[in-house]
């Protein structure tokens, strides 16, 4: 099955996703098996303490995650998070993140997810969410 939005979304120069563009997340990969995307990092992503903010960390395991769900359902994009749990396990050292995502059990309407963030080597988080099949 083909889906044109993750067609156009792998391209350096996509304009279908504007939380990508605005962070400037890359998409290394997208396949039915695995979503890979990298994320630059930069001071305007740190807190208060001059580490990442776990909310940009999460963000992006959370786009993984839904990515890899399209690349598993056909031409649609209409999906929503319905809950997420992440870990985190280490504060961020390096210059870039990647999160690579998978899918633990696929179904009908609720499609369950794996993400896991990588600094370098290190693995920085990782989550488990769900996400709704709405259309």
């Amino acid at each position: 099955m083909s889906n044109k939005y993750l067609d156009f979304v792998k391209n350096d120069d996509q304009q279908v996703n504007r939380l990508f563009r605005f962070l400037g997340v890359k998409v290394v990969k997208i396949s039915p098996d695995e979503v890979i995307i990298s994320l630059p990092l930069s001071d305007d992503f740190t807190q208060g303490n001059g580490v990442t903010a776990g909310g940009i960390i999460s963000t992006l395991m959370d786009e993984a995650m839904a990515h890899v769900v399209m690349a598993n359902i056909g031409e649609t994009t209409n999906i929503a998070t319905i809950d997420m749990t992440v870990r985190f396990f280490k504060p961020v050292k390096g210059d870039k993140l990647t999160a690579c995502a998978t899918i633990k059990k696929p179904g009908r309407k609720i499609v369950f997810a794996h993400a896991v963030v990588m600094d370098g080597t290190v693995t920085v988080a990782d989550a488990d969410a769900s996400f709704i099949i709405l259309g």
